[in-house]
């Protein structure tokens, strides 16, 4: 059995049978409208009753279950990542802009200027280095 969505599994296992959603529904006890959901992926059966669908489909449960996710590739590690690397970008755009801001108003002393510039560009270094980050070059 190829690795798909749940929901395009169920609905295709479903249409094998010659099955309408309202009918799966009867035989599982839930709505037609609970079926829809469930391939539409927006929700999925409760945990009690997956072997109740596979014996209706005559599949193991194992086999059921060996579907493809949609959740997100990016792990709590990688988003993480992601959010720090914004943020560092962020910073140094604030300081430049800030700096030149102020120096239009006169507001700012050279040397704070350059400390102001140094932080921004220490920043975008540190998001530029290669953490885990993966090169499609």
């Amino acid at each position: 059995m190829k690795k798909q969505n749940f929901g395009s599994m169920i609905q295709e296992m479903r249409k094998e049978a010659g099955m309408t959603q309202a009918e799966l529904a009867e035989r599982m006890g839930v709505t037609d409208k609970a079926v829809s959901k469930w391939e539409r992926d927006i929700s999925f059966p409760d945990i009690n009753t997956i072997p109740k669908l596979a014996e209706i489909f005559n599949v193991s449960v194992d086999e059921l279950m060996q579907v493809k996710t949609n959740a997100k590739k990016n792990t709590l590690g990688e988003n993480i990542s992601n959010i720090v690397d914004v943020v560092l970008k962020g910073i140094s755009l604030a300081m430049g802009i800030a700096t030149v801001v102020l120096s239009l108003f006169n507001e700012i002393e050279a040397k704070n200027a350059i400390c102001m510039l140094g932080f921004g560009l220490a920043c975008l270094a540190i998001s530029e280095f290669p953490s885990n980050k993966t090169n499609n070059d």
